[in-house]
């Protein structure tokens, strides 16, 4: 039969986006907000990896990852795609970068296109929670550690002491 793919129809975030907007509270409004949003996304695609407030950082890669998923869906040729990058990316060369290094990074992903961790929290310090916003693929190194090397993880721990106790058992036999 011949149906139309569905998917390619609209629009696909990888990401769960929150109905409803967060209450970022800014004094000059809601166009306070939004620019406060938009030099985000600017950074984000400028340095690659940002650090900032965790709930700024959740609605900021909502907007990066729809204007990645529109500039690969639609590319640079189509005129509303263009407006959306004209109008999140504050700095103009930042548009060429977005479909020219990011488009083809990009292309044949299947997860999404950002990574958002929390970031460890400064115990003295404010409340506010801090997160690391970053595009996938980045040249940084990773923020992730080895988890199989460390010490202190429960099944490292539970085999540390079965080795113990198993070289206890051996050396009471050989006393005997």
């Amino acid at each position: 039969m011949n149906q139309a793919d569905v998917t390619k129809l609209m629009s696909q975030l990888r990401i769960a986006v929150r109905p409803n907007q967060r209450n970022l509270k800014n004094p000059d409004g809601a166009e306070g907000r939004l620019l406060k949003l938009r030099k985000t996304v600017t950074a984000l695609m400028k340095h690659e990896r940002i650090e900032l407030y965790y709930n700024r950082a959740d609605e900021a890669r909502g907007y990066a990852e729809l204007l990645i998923s529109n500039a690969i869906r639609h590319g640079d040729r189509h005129r509303a795609t263009m407006e959306l990058a004209d109008y999140w990316l504050l700095e103009k060369q930042l548009v060429h970068k977005l479909f020219k290094v990011l488009v083809p990074r990009y292309e044949n992903y299947n997860v999404s296109y950002t990574r958002m961790y929390k970031a460890p929290r400064d115990y003295p310090g404010m409340y506010y929670r801090q997160s690391v916003l970053e595009l996938r693929g980045n040249p940084y190194p990773s923020l992730f550690m080895d988890q199989s090397q460390n010490r202190n993880l429960l099944h490292n721990v539970l085999l540390d002491e079965a080795r113990k106790e198993y070289r206890r058992s051996k050396l009471a036999d050989l006393v005997k």
